[in-house]
């Protein structure tokens, strides 16, 4: 059975939960994982139950949070409204409401803290991975789920919450 991937769906004033990894994560269990004929979220879970564990393209530590979190916060109330935010190790999850397409905003997202990461850990080349992962809220429930989800996945993961940026704590 072969399934076609999702379009990504790009609504303004709507809110969504992205996820996307660095380059160097991507390794021989992920890409199985992602030619399985899984449905999309079930790959993403076993992916980023994977990363949670996994010291693959462990990078984005110490100061390097600080450059991403500044990144995104330099675009805050501008192409989005960022809700929260927690920076593992090897990946990042992002709750916002889209203030513009949602190409450009993962264009700039990847694309503007890529160059500043790439610098500050002496690096050259692809930073980020291919895609991204998202996925439109539905509703408050759906909300709240991904809000806890997204606050809870460095605890669970054995991290701090020095990892999670929220406008609400």
């Amino acid at each position: 059975m072969n399934h076609t991937k999702l379009h990504h769906i790009s609504l303004k004033e709507h809110y969504q939960f992205i996820t996307f990894r660095t380059q160097d994560s991507v390794d021989a269990y992920v890409e199985k994982i992602l030619a399985n004929d899984e449905k999309e979220h079930i790959k993403q879970f076993q992916i980023d139950s994977y990363l949670d564990m996994s010291k693959n393209g462990a990078c984005l530590f110490d100061e390097a949070i600080d450059v991403f979190v500044d990144v995104i916060l330099e675009e805050d109330e501008k192409l989005y409204d960022v809700e929260m935010m927690a920076v593992m190790p090897n990946h990042i999850h992002l709750l916002f409401k889209q203030n513009e397409d949602l190409g450009k905003i993962m264009q700039y997202i990847k694309g503007k803290s890529a160059v500043a990461l790439n610098k500050l850990l002496q690096k050259s080349g692809k930073f980020w991975a291919d895609g991204y992962y998202d996925k439109l809220i539905r509703d408050e429930e759906h909300y709240v789920k991904v809000y806890n989800y997204i606050k809870n996945n460095p605890l669970k993961a054995g991290f701090t919450d020095e990892r999670v940026f929220s406008k609400y704590e």
